[in-house]
């Protein structure tokens, strides 16, 4: 199984063209081009620190992801059509930086790419704005076969092995999924604005694809992903719930554990849950007036007034 990732990037830098990067371009050239016939700038790709999605490629990753992307085309806003390719990755290159480092504790490291488009006239305003910082986002397509839990190294879209939920910490550990096992790198693509919060949630391309050609299918895909989010946020109450009155059904289970049994159960067992908790309840702190000491003395004073002589 394969699943689709989307992850911002952004513009790394520009140069001039070497003998060596022409000699990689005129690989992908039909005719031989010349060094004032393409122009050229980098791009930072992906890395391998924990991203707002709560991800992150290891460098296992990086390292397979370099090699897919040579020869991958840049697009507009991921609208995979010959008419919106704007350039091609030449070289790619896994750049260290040891003095920084990841959630995870290691080297900070990131993926380099080389791109190459031809100075045509359709091409200069598009130039130009890549030099004056205009096109600056970018974000790439990929392909990856498993997503990783940090904490317990099960797939985390496995619910009946995995209990955890990215962004959460357990004892003090943040949750993410370590994208492993890259399989394809479909394109990189510049986009008009950073792309949201949900951009690197785990999306079929194809889908997305479809919606943005269809406005009736993006509406109902706009709605579904609302409704997604208010489910998650329903379900995630109802578990603190569960979590809370368990605490005080059965406190020598501990927050911790009744957290993991909470976090493995779906609506209608969370809900079957909660009720059995609030009987439980109702039997151990039976309703009824509490009176402080003082005042039960003297309702028990005044009713034995009668027998006094």
């Amino acid at each position: 199984m394969s699943v689709n990732i989307i992850k911002e990037a952004g513009v790394a830098g520009s140069g001039g063209v070497s003998a060596e990067d022409l000699m990689r371009i005129n690989q992908f050239s039909r005719r031989a081009l010349s060094a004032e016939e393409v122009y050229t700038f980098c791009v930072r790709l992906c890395d391998n620190q924990v991203d707002r999605d709560y991800e992150r490629f290891p460098v296992e990753t990086l390292e397979e992801l370099s090699g897919l992307f040579v020869g991958k085309c840049g697009v507009f806003d991921h609208k995979w059509s010959a008419r919106e390719q704007v350039g091609r990755i030449y070289r790619t290159e896994l750049v260290r930086e040891e003095q920084t480092r990841t959630a995870a504790g290691d080297p900070c490291c990131y993926l380099k790419g080389w791109v190459y488009m031809l100075r045509t006239e359709s091409n200069r305003d598009l130039i130009a704005e890549i030099e004056g910082g205009i096109k600056r986002e970018v974000s790439v397509g990929c392909s990856v076969r498993r997503a990783v839990c940090s904490i317990c190294g099960e797939d985390i879209h496995d619910r009946t092995r995995c209990p955890h939920e990215k962004g959460r910490e357990y004892g003090g550990k943040l949750c993410w999924a370590e994208l492993r096992e890259a399989t394809d790198a479909y394109e990189w693509s510049f986009v008009a604005v950073p792309a949201q919060k949900e951009a690197g949630v785990l999306k079929s391309l194809e889908l997305q694809e479809l919606a943005r050609r269809e406005p009736v299918l993006r509406e109902k895909l706009e709605r579904l992903e609302q409704e997604a989010r208010a489910g998650r946020r329903y379900l995630e109450g109802l578990r603190r719930d569960v979590v809370r009155l368990g605490g005080l059904a059965e406190p020598a289970l501990g927050a911790e554990i009744l957290e993991r049994i909470a976090a493995r159960l779906e609506e209608g067992e969370l809900q079957a849950l909660k009720g059995a908790y609030e009987e439980r309840l109702e039997g151990l702190y039976a309703p009824g007036v509490q009176l402080p000491q003082s005042a039960a003395v003297r309702m028990q004073d005044s009713r034995d007034d009668v027998f006094r002589i």
